[in-house]
């Protein structure tokens, strides 16, 4: 498959409408974070957010907290309550590409780089939650499968899934 050109970059506040366009277009309903709450992960954490854009369009991105203790069905800590961004481990609460940008790998690049920038930044971990149409995907990546998550965010099932970055 032939990758497109495409460039990471970290957001800024300007970038918040789009990002939100593209987390409700490629979350089922309730799935999706709230403009708001994606413009205060853009504010509080940027380098927890990392943007990918193809041909000047940002076609998906990552978003996270870090935190020295994690509890990844605190629902509260997708609206940053209990982040710090010097804690240990990283907790993703998005990674979405949009749907006109599926099937061509941005997923994995995102993935890719994201996971590079968490181990130079020092983070001892990776954790998430995610449906379980995605363990897979998180799998190729050295995640492993923790249990089934106390989470019933936006009405779904989700799996507590983590990546140590050291050791």
């Amino acid at each position: 498959m032939l990758l497109p050109h495409y460039t990471l970059r970290t957001p800024t506040p300007a970038d918040a409408d789009a990002c939100y366009a593209i987390e409700t277009s490629a979350y089922e309903g309730d799935e999706a974070a709230t403009l708001e709450k994606i413009a205060l992960r853009i504010r509080q954490y940027p380098a927890g957010f990392m943007l990918l854009e193809v041909d000047g369009r940002i076609a998906g991105f990552i978003n996270s907290g870090c935190a020295d203790l994690v509890a990844l069905s605190d629902t509260a800590f997708k609206e940053l309550v209990g982040h710090h961004p010097d804690g240990r481990h990283v907790v993703i609460m998005s990674v979405v590409v949009h749907p006109d940008f599926q099937g061509q790998g941005l997923a994995a690049i995102l993935l890719h780089n994201f996971i590079l920038r968490m181990r130079r930044l020092g983070k001892e971990s990776i954790q998430l939650v995610c449906r379980e149409q995605h363990i897979a995907l998180y799998e190729r990546f050295g995640f492993r499968y923790l249990q089934p998550s106390a989470s019933a965010y936006g009405g779904h099932s989700w799996h507590e899934m983590a990546l140590a970055l050291r050791g």
